[in-house]
């Protein structure tokens, strides 16, 4: 089994530290792992001796011998020279760019299998089914948008769920009301902004756990985080945001099922007690509208 393949499939195993060393090396795998073990440690923020115990704990003898397999293997899974102009002709073909665009989409989809751990996923979706005290959701420029998505639909499963627009601006009162029970959740993908960073600083330093969602090379907000969700987002011109949507709704959903049949009936009383001004139904026949214009007129 590849080493990344089996530190993903372990994650829930792992101490937070080596957690942290886990992370650093997924999002840069395997050229992390060729560095010094101090230097994996500095880029994951931990000790070096933490990246000895995920070694050991992964059943290999030293550091050494772990670089030794992770040569081992990038010799077996580096492409031919055929292989890769093969590859290179396919990106650069301009035929059917649509069916091309959704196959790229699929894979990004399809590669949440193996950027998100299950077990950070399941610990998430505990969490937040958990009858937290408070729930804060922020995000950065672009990602607001999707954070906004998150604690709307969130809020229908589960009470105390709010949006944090300006984590340290009108909406400081929120972050600083986080505490032991309270969750933040943070969205923050490259370009990394670091509102981001100080805003899980703050949160984890009010004792609220730290959920950040992130793209695969992970924001400098996970220093703070108890757990965090990778999400490849390559895309051309724009990094993708597809798997971002996919992953939001992955979680509304586990959340309310967790909940049961709590978050059933915050559904329901959210439909009966939430009014929207609709159009009228297809159902209802033109005539029916003209006759209610020509009575208006008259009243008129």
């Amino acid at each position: 089994m590849p080493i990344n393949t089996e530190i993903f499939a372990r994650m829930g195993e792992l101490s937070p530290a080596e957690k942290k060393v886990a992370r650093a090396l997924l999002s840069n795998y395997p050229t992390a792992g060729l560095e010094s073990a101090a230097s994996l440690a500095k880029a994951a923020g931990t000790s070096t001796p933490t990246v000895l115990r995920l070694v050991t704990r992964l059943g290999i003898g030293s550091y050494p011998d772990f670089q030794r397999r992770l040569r081992e293997e990038i010799s077996h899974t580096m492409l031919s020279p055929i292989s890769r102009t093969e590859q290179a002709q396919l990106a650069h073909d301009s035929s059917a760019p649509l069916e091309r665009a959704i196959a790229e989409k699929i894979a990004l989809v399809q590669a949440l299998s193996s950027s998100v751990p299950p077990s950070e996923f399941d610990r998430a979706v505990t969490a937040l089914a958990s009858r937290a005290r408070q729930i804060t959701v922020s995000g950065g420029y672009f990602t607001r948008y999707f954070a906004m998505l998150l604690a709307s639909q969130l809020d229908q499963a589960v009470p105390n769920v709010e949006f944090v627009s300006e984590p340290f601006g009108h909406d400081i009162s929120k972050m600083l009301r986080l505490g032991a029970g309270s969750i933040a959740v943070i969205l923050d993908f490259r370009r990394y902004e670091l509102v981001s960073k100080q805003a899980a600083d703050l949160a984890r330093r009010q004792g609220a756990t730290v959920i950040v969602i992130t793209d695969q090379e992970l924001s400098p907000a996970v220093e703070f985080a108890d757990i965090v969700l990778p999400v490849h987002v390559d895309g051309v011109p724009f990094d993708s945001v597809v798997g971002i949507t996919v992953l939001v709704e992955a979680l509304v959903e586990g959340v309310l099922h967790a909940s049961g049949q709590r978050g059933l009936d915050r559904m329901k009383a959210w439909e009966e007690s939430v009014h929207i001004a609709r159009s009228y139904p297809s159902a209802i026949p033109l005539e029916a509208l003209a006759n209610d214009t020509e009575e208006i007129e008259e009243e008129g």
